[in-house]
């Protein structure tokens, strides 16, 4: 287990990849498990004539309005201790008490699958996820996920929406990822995402020589024909990449990354887009580019690469209960750093 580091110092604003563009995220169907929670929130006066149900919406966003406003009419969401209608109008300075019994559901079985854990503790897990796991159960990935694993090292996830998963990143991109180990930390996080307030680094090597950083603001939605690609088009969801060149290489650069949105495939489509697309990728490259005068080790060692050179690799997060900033860094995959060495030993020949 490699040791976590932590920091008290403030990072940049920046967003989860949040679950909702996952197609089999309520995909998990068998026996219920019921999960008491209680919450509170305390209102300001922002909230100031605001219906209460849509106020509850914004705060629980995790939950339904139509949910929210049966908790509302049975009692189990109280304003200063008092049950109130959904139209009732916010007076500012009051707080919001959710009390309720949650039946959660999941079809996935535990699995003794290895995990790199890199820090736990009673709340969170986080884990640098190896190339290859998928994250969550789905349309032909009914096993060997993360989720399974998560089953069989915390068998209390099961009692969790998705267990525990507050993000994902994609099979074959390696990285960090962090999962609540309760309601409580679950709620935490998503607050974390919904207000932008988690760092994530990825590292990445591309084709092309980029000059400098930058910022890429261009909105994504799914591709109109191939619905395995995501694409940049009109009227798709806001996308934001922040990105530093570290290293230059004679046809490729090393990039590092920083989400300001978490939209599926992000920065792979973003770079595409550019015409950098990330080396090994097998859904925006169309094929294998090996530079003329390549030596045979970079040209194998291309042709060999059968992913998106795609790691993530430093994750910054408030801890739910301790209120600690905490830092993580996981070092890149064996397969990314090879081929970082041999861009390097491939720079020195010319």
């Amino acid at each position: 287990m490699s040791q976590a580091q932590s920091s008290n110092s403030n990072f940049p604003e920046t967003d989860f990849n949040l679950l909702e563009d996952s197609e089999d995220a309520d995909n998990h169907t068998s026996d219920s498990t019921a999960t008491r929670l209680s919450l509170q929130f305390q209102l300001d006066e922002s909230y100031l004539g605001q219906r209460i149900d849509q106020v509850a919406a914004l705060v629980w966003n995790d939950f339904s309005r139509e949910k929210l406003k049966q908790w509302l009419k049975d009692g189990h969401l109280l304003v200063n201790g008092n049950t109130v209608k959904p139209k009732y109008k916010c007076e500012g300075d009051e707080l919001l008490t959710l009390n309720v019994e949650l039946e959660v559901q999941t079809k996935s079985l535990p699995e003794d699958i290895p995990l790199n854990i890199v820090y736990e503790d009673d709340d969170i897990i986080v884990i640098n996820k190896p190339v290859g796991m998928v994250v969550h159960p789905g349309a032909g990935n009914s096993s060997g996920t993360l989720v399974n694993a998560l089953l069989h090292h915390y068998p209390k996830s099961a009692e969790l929406t998705r267990a525990g998963l507050v993000h994902r990143i994609d099979k074959d991109t390696s990285g960090l990822l962090v999962v609540a180990k309760n309601l409580e930390s679950q709620f935490s996080l998503s607050k974390q995402l919904a207000k932008k307030t988690v760092y994530r680094i990825y590292d990445l090597v591309v084709y092309g020589k980029i000059i400098a950083g930058g910022t890429i603001d261009e909105p994504i939605k799914r591709h109109p024909v191939d619905r395995i690609k995501m694409a940049i088009l009109p009227g798709g969801k806001d996308a934001v990449t922040h990105y530093n060149v570290k290293e230059r290489f004679q046809h490729f650069t090393r990039v590092e990354a920083r989400l300001e949105t978490g939209r599926t495939h992000q920065i792979r489509v973003h770079f595409s887009y550019l015409g950098y697309g990330l080396v090994g990728d097998p859904v925006y490259m169309s094929r294998v580019r090996v530079p003329a005068g390549a030596s045979d080790l970079l040209g194998d060692t291309l042709r060999g690469f059968k992913r998106q050179a795609l790691h993530a690799s430093k994750l910054g997060l408030v801890h739910p209960r301790s209120g600690e900033e905490m830092m993580f860094e996981a070092p890149w995959a064996d397969d990314f750093a090879q081929l970082v060495e041999v861009l390097r030993s491939e720079n020195k020949a010319y």
